[in-house]
């Protein structure tokens, strides 16, 4: 018998090579790859985005076809895209032309009522630092009070509320101003649902009592409170009104500066009369 132990294996026939396979994706490994800003950006949403800006630049509205050509895109394209905003809201058709929806409008309106807010919010910092006392913001809507800003600092900090604001308008100075504000109606109305009521002993004690002293205010004196609200605390507040709304600038003090509550008000009152016409709009927030 032939030793086969040592013989060399025969070498298998050539092949035919199989192609490569097609390049597999890496596995999600959960790291982060570098960033690529365009591969995440939405086209379908940035073209609705290029519609919407073309669209508010005509006040008169425009056709599809006028939109299509100004933001480049195609027709059929620019007509999906215009059909998905007016379902939305946010665009609506009228003969053929495009104008801006509820939903845009809405969504401007809520930018312009952000930047009333920082504007109050701002002026009411540099009265707060001019005249050295927490100031306060107030109005009253929809039957109830409405603390809408406060400006304080550490040193000089605001009142707190130790009883919700809304149902004691009787016992600080903020409320009794407002109420002066209504008509008799709608005071009566308030006082209805938040009757007056002791919460300190220098408190007035009843509805009747406030009625009174509601009437006997004078319409632009400034409003004052000792520790009817909080002991240890006095406040003033300036009433003021633009259009049919009832507003309220307001200051505290430390009852041992009462003697400051006055001036302080008076200043308060003067600074309001100079910048009101500017503030107008952004106190009806």
């Amino acid at each position: 018998m032939a030793d086969t132990a040592s013989a060399e294996p025969h070498a298998p026939p050539d092949q035919p090579r199989s192609p490569a396979p097609p390049l597999q994706r890496p596995p999600n490994t959960g790291v982060p790859g570098p960033p690529h800003p365009a591969g995440t950006l939405i086209g379908s949403v940035q073209r609705a985005m290029r519609l919407l800006e073309s669209v508010a630049e005509h006040a008169y509205g425009a056709p599809a076809k006028q939109l299509a050509r100004e933001t480049g895109l195609a027709l059929p394209t620019a007509y999906h895209l215009l059909r998905t905003l007016v379902h939305e809201g946010y665009l609506r058709r009228d003969k053929g032309l495009f104008f801006l929806g509820e939903a845009a409008e809405r969504l401007g309106s809520s930018g312009a009522a952000q930047k009333r807010r920082s504007t109050v919010a701002d002026t009411l910092a540099q009265w707060r630092d001019s005249i050295g006392v927490p100031v306060y913001y107030a109005r009253y809507r929809e039957g109830e009070i409405e603390i809408m800003c406060v400006s304080d600092t550490p040193g000089n900090p605001a009142v707190e509320e130790w009883a919700d604001f809304r149902e004691t308008a009787h016992a600080h100075a903020i409320g009794q101003c407002l109420l002066s504000q209504l008509d008799e109606d709608t005071r009566r109305d308030h006082l209805g649902r938040y009757p007056a009521q002791s919460i300190t002993p220098y408190t007035v004690r009843d509805n009747h009592a406030l009625l009174r002293r509601l009437e006997r205010m004078r319409r632009m004196d400034p409003v004052l409170e000792r520790q009817e609200y909080a002991l240890g605390t006095v406040c003033a507040a300036i009433p003021i009104t633009v259009g049919t709304t009832a507003a309220t600038m307001a200051i505290s003090l430390p009852a041992h500066h009462a003697d400051r509550l006055l001036p302080a008000a008076r200043e308060l009152q003067n600074e309001v009369g100079r910048l009101l016409g500017s503030l107008a709009i952004s106190i009806s927030i």
